[in-house]
């Protein structure tokens, strides 16, 4: 066990943990923060997606230790009361079936509008490329994030 402090959703946390804990056990287990999702293990399905300094990461194979004096943002942190420009979309383009897999690719598609405010459908595409959506609603989330990008707030 050893003691790490990161910065979740503005506010910092000091937690006395393994240091290979992966991040998602971490918000799930430690700190009760439920949104981000356990989908595959192995970083391959993107439902766990966080930013990690404004990056989107896959929290399951991210190491607390490399987590450490990192700025890490959940979908709980992404807006107060969910009116990100994308969670907007989201609803407009309803495109939650399930709802798994969508805290993920709500993570990625906001971190793609952060630093391209107006991808083209290629570059949505590769961004999202890895969030699996089991429903098959990639074109709901294609128009919703292209939606979320004209908006202009992203």
């Amino acid at each position: 066990m050893a003691e790490f402090t990161i910065t979740i959703n503005g506010k910092k946390q000091t937690l006395d943990v393994d240091p290979t804990t992966p991040l998602l056990w971490v918000l799930r287990d430690h700190l009760k923060m439920v949104g981000t999702k356990y989908g595959c293990g192995i970083a391959q399905c993107g439902a766990c997606t966080v930013h990690f300094n404004g990056s989107a990461v896959r929290s399951c194979q991210l190491p607390i230790s490399s987590a450490a004096g990192n700025e890490i943002t959940t979908i709980e942190g992404l807006s107060e009361n969910g009116d990100h420009p994308v969670q907007k979309a989201w609803l407009e383009h309803d495109v939650p079936q399930c709802g798994y897999c969508q805290a993920g690719q709500i993570m990625s598609a906001s971190a793609l509008l952060k630093k391209n405010p107006s991808p083209s459908d290629e570059e949505i595409e590769n961004a999202m490329n890895g969030n699996i959506c089991r429903c098959g609603t990639y074109t709901r989330i294609k128009a919703a994030i292209k939606t979320a990008s004209d908006s202009q707030i992203a």
